[in-house]
C-alpha cells in the first residue's frame, strides 16, 4: 500500500511540475537581476553549510555564507536607495510639469502602506499600563470570572 502511494504521489508531482512548473517567487520590483543572482548564490552557500560533513568544512562554508550574506544585504540596500532616488526625481519632475496623477502615484509608493499605531493596554481607571510586569499580570474581567467559576465547579 505504501509503495503504491509513493508511486502515485511521484507521478502526480512530476506531472504537475512538468506542466505547471515550480511556483515563481514574486520579488520586489526594485531588486535588480544582479542582486537576485547574489541571493541564489547565498542560498547555495547555505545548502553547502547544511550538507557539509566535517566541522572544518562547515566552518569554511559558514565563512563563505556570511560574506555572501553581507554582499546581498549591501546590494539590496543600494538597489532600494537607487529606486527611491528614481521615484523622488520622477515625483519632482511630475510636480514641475503639473502632472498630479504621476505625482500622487510616486508619493504613494514612497510613503508606503499606512498602519495604525499600536494602542496601549489600559487599566480600570483608563490609564495606560506601561510596565511589562503589569502587562504580563494583566487579566480581563472575563478571565477572572471564568477562573472563579472553575474553582466553584471543581
Amino acid at each position: 500500500m505504501e509503495d503504491n502511494w509513493k508511486g502515485i504521489k511521484e507521478a502526480l508531482t512530476s506531472t504537475c511540475q512538468e506542466f505547471l512548473g515550480l511556483k515563481k517567487h514574486q520579488h520586489k520590483e526594485w531588486i535588480s537581476i544582479e542582486t537576485l543572482d547574489k541571493i541564489r548564490e547565498r542560498k547555495n552557500k547555505k545548502a553547502a553549510i547544511n550538507n557539509s560533513r566535517t566541522r572544518a568544512e562547515k566552518v569554511r562554508a559558514q565563512a563563505e555564507y556570511i560574506e555572501a550574506n553581507k554582499q546581498v544585504k549591501r546590494s539590496i540596500r543600494a538597489d532600494k536607495k537607487k529606486y527611491v532616488e528614481e521615484l523622488a526625481t520622477a515625483a519632482e519632475k511630475a510636480a514641475r510639469e503639473g502632472n498630479m496623477k504621476q505625482l500622487y502615484d510616486a508619493t504613494k509608493k514612497l510613503a508606503g502602506k499606512y498602519s495604525k499605531p499600536e494602542r496601549p493596554v489600559k487599566d480600570k481607571e483608563g490609564r495606560p499600563i506601561t510596565e511589562t510586569q503589569q502587562e504580563n499580570g494583566y487579566q480581563t474581567n472575563k478571565e477572572r470570572g471564568s477562573s472563579r467559576t472553575r474553582q466553584h465547579t471543581s
